[in-house]
């Protein structure tokens, strides 16, 4: 197999996991005012994804740092190109990070309420806009000759794209919904169980929408497989979330995610960004690639550093894997 085609797979893991660990995280955030009735309620609920959050966009900031490296001209096209909804994403994650730091900073409710929203909206952004983005990605770009974006924004909010957004912030919020009755105990739990019941069906419908969208106008058998496997997890949740089974729903909900992402960049290849406009301006694993050297060097890296990151991520959830409650936050 050529390096080109390994990095290709790996960028595409890369996203898978960072959809499957953030994908929890900004559905936390997302039902902070759902959920949560009071402040000890909200506190809980951040509890839960705090000692992993910062952990998880690490597989963003290097799902990032490989494609710059391994395709830099997909890299510049795409940074070019949705310039307006990368920095929205962007200004959207830092206030989030901020908030977590600060928000219990002062005691004074105004003061964290201000900050609940920042986190709120720093979840919901993003949920949206990379499902949006990924939509166009797959979808089509108008790309020129030179590889260059000549589209204005809201050539990226067409029908396909905009539903790709409402299907990662239902998956999320379902993905969310699951972790909290997993993670939680007592009134929360019940809480979130009910919640994820009733997000299930928005979740089939939206995604398998989306899904059989894509499937219908990408003849790769592959990809459908793929797409079969992720609607049969999503179902699997729903199945797991009636009966209570918050572990396996989980595990579902994640599968569902993982094998998504995992179509999506089957049906793309060999192209990482094809071209709305000609099918010979489309940017490839090819023509958008680094050197040979460049590759190689990428592939010992990875090689040697990768399980260190893995084995530490693992560890930093076996030790904060106990259910959190109410009665341990303090009033």
């Amino acid at each position: 197999m050529e390096l080109t085609t390994v990095w290709f797979a790996l960028i595409a893991i890369l996203w898978a996991g960072y959809f499957l660990l953030e994908g929890f995280d900004f559905g936390v955030g997302i039902l902070l005012p759902v959920l949560a009735r009071d402040n000890r309620e909200r506190r809980l609920l951040i509890n839960t994804i705090g000692p992993v959050w910062d952990g998880n966009e690490v597989w963003l900031l290097v799902a990032g740092g490989a494609t710059f490296a391994a395709f830099p001209e997909w890299y510049a096209t795409l940074f070019s190109g949705f310039y307006l909804p990368l920095l929205l994403i962007l200004v959207a994650l830092i206030l989030r990070g901020v908030a977590f730091e600060y928000r219990g900073k002062r005691d004074d409710d105004r003061w964290r309420r201000r900050w609940d929203w920042c986190i709120i909206g720093g979840s919901l952004v993003p949920a949206i806009l990379w499902g949006v983005a990924f939509g166009n990605i797959v979808r089509g770009v108008k790309l020129d000759a030179n590889h260059e974006y000549v589209g204005g924004f809201f050539d990226l909010l067409n029908p396909y794209a905009l539903l790709g957004g409402l299907t990662t912030l239902t998956l999320f919020v379902l993905h969310g919904a699951v972790f909290l009755a997993l993670k939680t105990g007592g009134e929360m739990r019940e809480r979130a169980g009910r919640l994820a019941e009733r997000v299930a069906p928005a979740a089939v419908l939206v995604a398998g929408g989306f899904l059989a969208w894509t499937a219908s106008t990408h003849h790769d058998v592959a990809g459908w497989l793929l797409f079969a496997a992720a609607a049969l997890a999503l179902a699997g949740a729903v199945i797991a979330t009636r009966v209570r089974r918050e572990g396996w729903a989980f595990l579902a909900t994640g599968a569902t995610l993982v094998l998504a992402v995992f179509g999506l960049f089957v049906t793309l290849f060999p192209d990482v960004m094809p071209s709305s406009i000609a099918a010979a301006n489309s940017l490839t694993v090819d023509n958008a690639s680094s050197t040979p050297y460049t590759l190689k060097v990428m592939t010992w890296v990875a090689v040697a550093f990768t399980p260190i990151v893995l084995a530490y991520q693992g560890w930093t959830y076996w030790v904060f894997r106990k259910r959190l409650t109410v009665e341990r936050i303090p009033v």
